[in-house]
């Protein structure tokens, strides 16, 4: 025993002297406007060390021999850098780094090179590291959408799990025309831009947009109830200029007519770099894949930025749509009575068919502008004042196909001539703090929020055009009386003799939101960090309503391995504000009773882990349970509601992004969904008590996408390939109408490309085996065939 315990001594001994023999290289680096510079690599040339920075720049080099060495630093897109350092035993040596690049121009060399960033200034209203925050958010990147061909903001979605397109955009009024997604079980819209309100009745362009961010579940806490889903919320976050002259212009074609035109320019306008201007734009015009249908836009996108001194920066963005289409046709199956179709089969539509017209298009006219200062108080302290003004708007005809459901097999085509605007104002002040109680780090923000929304809807009534059968044979018998009336052609005028008679709606509704939130987030241990908020809204309808509600917010983030691995916990809360309800007496000898209600709120409970492991992986797997209470349901037997219903959404989620080998980029994702409304209506298509949510989306779905640089003779060239999993969905579901199920598919895609000095040539094919597949939202709308898209590219 004796012998043992000196044995090890002697060994412990040895260890101790061999580590007091050698020294540590520590050191920070940034990028030229002082933010932290991650993911770069740190060379101890002659020793064979290599470490990369971590999120706040710093790397370590530990158990360096004593001498004189040389660190390189190098990332690839960057200029490599050297410095000398001398070693000593026992001793920490210090080397610095100050990078030539800005922070935006290190961001977009971490993304090209397929590098996730790792915070998002939005999430939390405050500069957060993925793996500090409890809450969960996805992350697609242009450039992840450029390697993919991707011409339009639905199919960039595709990367995300947990999140299902139901129908595309209409570019209907009433605020609503943009396109609709479930996402964690709920439905869900494309409201948010930079973190404020950007809505939107058309379709949103994808030239200006920097990355998007899914930010996933109720997030009340920080964002209010008027633009947010339960699920969670799509942030778009737009391009920022840099201060550098450079750009990039872009021509893309493909099949269905596919013409693309598009530019971003960046370049300061002094020559101390203070003031930056950056532009986007695009022109697109493309052809639908049935007999007809179509859509030309015109985007413009200027950025402004000033940076006064060290202290007060300016920031102004703008974007300008203009967006002539036809409205993607769908069929919606009849909610009243027994199904007349019960799956694809019996339905039998020839998705070649529009079964519209050209000639009844909608203009959906965009502006959305953003200004931003901010003002440094102190080391501790900044202010943020931000603004946001944005109006949609619908202009033209807007149609749809509804079931008879009169057992015929066909279908009404109804038409209404659009004029609506949605105009929404949004003003916050956000102070935002990084801060020490003693030794404890708190990170906070307090902001006020100020929300106005105006909708203007002069639009016309609904007029019945047609019947159609789903294989495009036509007839005129009006369905409610059996007349047969004379046709009327798809045509301007002809629709409009037919509208003549359902008069202008003359609607114009306001609503206001003032809001106050507070949230805290404290390093409670360098490893432990907990996340406390909570926000007052006070919601009124301009000669209607008010309404107050609170929703809070808790989480808790342990890091098993510092700026690698952590695990998180959270609690969160989101609320919708419930509109009175009139209850007619239905003898008619009492007068109507109003119903007043309190806000709708949901609660989840969400845990999970991340990982951040340099470039190799990054990872987020999560499991969540939401659960919605206060839901207005009928009470049986009366004219009356009540607020008893409840609804449940719980599920898992993977996001993970590897680079197992040099070249080879691998980005997935899976999620699996199980909502059930646990107390409802009997006999409700929308909320009926045991049934999954029609908006619910479906159960599973699966994203893959992976590229591969090649090297040596043929660098420069690269492929891709990957696709997208959903199982079956259930478009209705109830005891009165039976249930329509769309099947599960699987759509692959595929592109190959090749980047030489500034010139970029890609290829890519969408649904390489040409699948027929279906998405709905109590309605069937087809989805694109195999289709082709070329781009050639030009960088300056």
């Amino acid at each position: 025993m004796l012998k043992r315990l000196i044995a090890m001594a002697t060994l412990l001994f040895t260890i101790v002297i061999a580590f007091a023999q050698t020294g540590n290289i520590k050191g920070v680096i940034k990028t030229s406007d002082g933010q932290p510079a991650e993911f770069v690599n740190v060379e101890l040339k002659g020793a064979a060390k290599m470490h990369a920075t971590n999120s706040d720049g710093e790397y370590e080099i530990k158990n360096v021999k004593p001498g004189a060495y040389t660190i390189v630093v190098s990332y690839a897109g960057l200029k490599t850098q050297e410095q000398n350092v001398e070693v000593k035993a026992g001793e920490t040596a210090t080397s610095n780094f100050t990078l030539s690049e800005n922070a935006t121009q290190i961001e977009g060399v971490i993304i090209n090179s397929h590098r996730a960033k790792t915070s998002s200034d939005y999430a939390s209203k405050m500069p957060l590291k993925n793996l500090e925050n409890s809450q969960v958010y996805n992350v697609v990147s242009a450039d992840l959408m450029k390697q993919q061909g991707t011409t339009n903001f639905d199919d960039a979605l595709n990367n995300v799990p947990g999140i299902h397109k139901l129908w595309e955009s209409t570019g209907r009024g009433y605020g609503d025309g943009a396109a609709y997604y479930s996402l964690r079980g709920f439905e869900a819209q494309a409201t948010i831009v930079n973190g404020l309100p950007g809505v939107t009745s058309g379709s949103l362009d994808p030239s200006n947009i920097e990355k998007i961010e899914v930010i996933k579940g109720p997030s009340g806490t920080l964002f209010g109830s008027s633009l947010i889903s339960y699920g969670g919320f799509v942030n778009t976050v737009t391009k920022k200029p840099y201060a550098d002259f450079g750009g990039e212009i872009d021509y893309i074609a493909g099949s269905f007519g596919l013409n693309r035109i598009t530019a971003d320019i960046n370049t300061p306008l002094d020559k101390e770099k203070k003031v930056l201007l950056r532009v986007n734009a695009a022109y697109h015009s493309e052809n639908n894949f049935q007999d007809a249908g179509f859509r030309d836009a015109v985007f413009l996108a200027p950025t402004l930025s000033y940076k006064v001194n060290d202290r007060l920066s300016f920031d102004i963005s703008t974007e300008f749509m203009q967006e002539e289409k036809t409205n993607p046709m769908m069929l919606f199956l009849g909610r009243n009575t027994p199904l007349q179709f019960k799956n694809l089969a019996e339905l039998n539509y020839n998705r070649n068919l529009s079964l519209t017209s050209n000639d009844l298009s909608i203009n959906n006219p965009r502006y959305n502008l953003q200004a931003q200062m901010k003002y440094k108080l102190s080391d501790k302290w900044t202010s943020q004042t931000v603004l946001s003004r944005c109006t949609s708007g619908s202009d033209g005809y807007y149609s749809y196909l509804y079931d008879n459901e009169n057992g015929t097999g066909q279908f009404s085509l109804w038409v209404s001539k659009q004029k609506a605007h949605t105009n929404t104002s949004d003003i916050q002040q956000n102070f935002i703090g990084d801060f020490k109680i003693g030794s404890v780090r708190n990170r906070m923000v307090i902001g006020l929020d100020y929300f106005e929304r105006n909708i203007i809807d002069n639009s016309t009534g609904y007029a019945w055009v047609e019947n159609v059968t789903p294989q495009g044979d036509v007839n005129y018998i009006y369905p409610y009386t059996g007349d047969t009336l004379a046709p009327i052609s798809l045509s301007k005028q002809s629709v409009d003799n037919a509208l003549a008679p359902t008069g202008i709606s003359n609607s114009n509704s306001k609503d206001e939101t003032m809001s106050a939130y507070v949230a805290d987030i404290v390093n409670i241990t360098p490893k432990l960090i907990a996340t406390a908020s909570i926000r007052a809204d006070y919601f009124h309808v301009i000669n209607g309503y008010n309404q107050t509600g609170f929703s809070p917010k808790f989480g808790l983030v342990y890091q098993l391995l510092k700026d690698k691995i952590s695990v998180f916990g959270n609690y969160m809360n989101g609320f919708k504000n419930v509109a009175p309800s009139q209850a007619d007496d239905p003898t008619d000898t009492l007068p109507p009773t109003i119903q007043t209600f309190k806000p709708e709120h949901v609660n989840q409970m969400e845990f999970g882990i991340k990982t951040e492991l340099s470039e190799k992986l990054n990872a987020t797997l999560s499991f969540y349970d939401a659960k919605v209470a206060n839901v207005v349901i009928a009470i049986p037997g009366t004219v009356f509601s009540s607020q008893g219903g409840e609804v449940e959404s719980k599920g898992v989620e993977l996001d993970l992004n590897a680079n197992p080998v040099k070249g080879l980029n691998v980005i997935t994702g899976f999620s699996y969904n199980d909502s059930k409304v646990i107390k409802g209506d009997d006999a409700n298509v929308w909320l009926e008590t045991g049934r999954r949510p029609i908006y619910s989306g479906p159960k599973t779905m699966a994203n893959f996408w992976a590229t591969y640089d090649f090297s040596n003779k043929l660098k420069g060239f690269g492929i891709g390939f990957g696709g997208n999993y959903s199982s079956e969905l259930a478009i209705l579901d109830s005891k009165v109408t039976g249930t329509f199920v769309l099947p599960s598919y699987t759509v692959l895609n595929a592109s190959v490309y090749y980047n030489v000095n500034k010139f970029r040539l890609a290829l890519n094919v969408d649904n390489v085996t040409n699948k027929d597949y279906f998405t709905g939202y109590s309605t069937i709308n087809p989805q694109k065939p195999r289709n082709v898209v070329v781009t050639l590219g030009y960088k300056f």
